[in-house]
């Protein structure tokens, strides 16, 4: 081979190996390592959350609760002499490509080992996340976070496959408010999109296997587009239950904008029944009086211990939170917790994982793994990538203060089909 020819083809090959090199190296001091993000004294982390979204609902908290917890695994030694540099969230603006680009970004730009929190009502990234083989931890409210190999759901798996199982905290809940499930009736509206099709698929069979009779069960409401007048949405439901009258439950499964407008429109048109949502359990909703209003006597679904238990859990949770908010007292929130505890189940397997911690190990670790006494209940791995963990509660509004309505509990999961 001619000199000069020789020269370039060294040079490339010496770029090349430094490219490797610095690409598996995970960034940072320490040693290098084989695998991405982690170095003899760091494993770094990063999240997907939307901060930002066209009705002006954000799940920026779930963002600080996921700080909260990384923090004090710091503070406590890190993981297995790892500490964990949490790069925060990327906003995806409850977008899909945007969702897809923070998921790239995190992986080829930041070289992330894991996305935890993961909490969207999209999630594009999926598929390229654990094509990657990146651990994701997240609110598994999203089909993604049911099956895939490296996608975990912080309490397991909501929304099941066939041959899955379904959790059933919300139709026994409401049959304990409502004093038994036998000759009452329930209305669930959802979203027209994909999330809200089959939210309306699996809350259909679970309030029918807890013995209700489903009056009316539809997808209708524009998605990207809240109502400006929800008066077809009302008449329509308070003429769905037994002889043309109105049901003896409303059960929302949208967002808190859109469920402030719904209630507030069933309350003036008379309705008196029970009125459900898994969303609105923030006290930062009740600084405004009209939305405090609206949100008067729901009935909250929570699946986990509510803020107002007094577990050793939830003591150290709450602390947790307000280290990491400079040591202020901060509204508490859903979001926070969703994000504190993706961020507890991503640490707790990791820690099993051991010193040699690559994606092999954390998956070895993952499916074997098992807690208990946790604020989502008890924690099982493979099993919550086809089920939930189980729990939850019933909280509701009260004068402007939550009230718990149904302890937290844990129940019998039923099959999916």
């Amino acid at each position: 081979m001619p000199r000069p020819l020789r020269v370039i083809a060294a040079t490339f090959a010496l770029l090349l190996v430094t490219a490797c090199n610095s690409a598996s190296s995970g960034g940072g001091g320490g040693t290098p390592s084989s695998t991405r993000g982690v170095t003899a004294d760091t494993i770094k982390v990063g999240g997907i959350v939307s901060m930002t979204t066209a009705s002006g609902y954000s799940k920026k908290d779930t963002d600080l609760g996921a700080r909260a917890r990384y923090d004090r695994a710091n503070a406590e030694g890190g993981i297995n002499g790892r500490r964990i540099a949490y790069l925060g969230a990327e906003d995806d603006g409850q977008d899909p490509a945007r969702n897809l680009a923070a998921a790239r970004k995190l992986v080829q730009q930041d070289k992330v080992f894991a996305v935890s929190p993961m909490s969207s009502v999209t999630f594009a990234g999926a598929d390229f996340l654990d094509a990657q083989k990146v651990p994701t931890v997240g609110w598994g409210t999203l089909p993604s976070f049911c099956g895939p190999a490296h996608l975990y759901g912080f309490n397991g798996c909501l929304v099941p496959m066939p041959g899955g199982t379904l959790n059933q905290t919300w139709p026994e809940g409401l049959a304990a408010v409502l004093g038994g499930a036998r000759g009452k009736s329930v209305a669930l509206i959802a979203g027209d999109n994909d999330a809200g099709k089959f939210g309306i698929r699996t809350f259909t069979q679970g309030f029918k296997a807890a013995g209700f009779r489903v009056a009316y069960a539809k997808a209708v409401v524009p998605a990207t587009s809240m109502p400006s007048d929800w008066s077809a949405y009302t008449k329509e439901i308070l003429r769905s239950g037994p002889g043309g009258g109105a049901p003896d439950a409303v059960v929302s499964v949208m967002q808190t904008p859109y469920n402030i407008g719904l209630f507030t429109a069933l309350k003036r048109s008379g309705y008196k029944g029970v009125i459900s949502d898994p969303t609105d359990y923030d006290p930062g909703l009740l600084a405004k009086d009209a939305t405090k209003q609206a949100l008067d006597g729901v009935h909250v679904l929570l699946q986990f211990q509510p803020f107002e238990s007094d577990s050793p859990a939830m003591r150290q949770f709450k602390a947790d939170i307000k280290k990491a908010a400079g040591g202020k007292e901060v509204p508490l929130s859903m979001h926070m917790l969703t994000g504190y505890m993706s961020a507890d189940l991503f640490l707790s397997i990791a820690e099993k994982a051991g010193k040699d911690l690559t994606v092999e190990s954390f998956q070895t670790a993952a499916n074997g793994f098992s807690d208990t006494g946790t604020l989502v209940g008890d924690r099982t791995l493979p099993k919550g990538k086809k089920e939930s963990f189980g729990c939850g509660a019933l909280v509701q509004l009260k004068n402007g203060r939550y009230e718990v309505a149904v302890p937290f509990t844990c129940y019998p999961p039923i099959p999916f089909g």
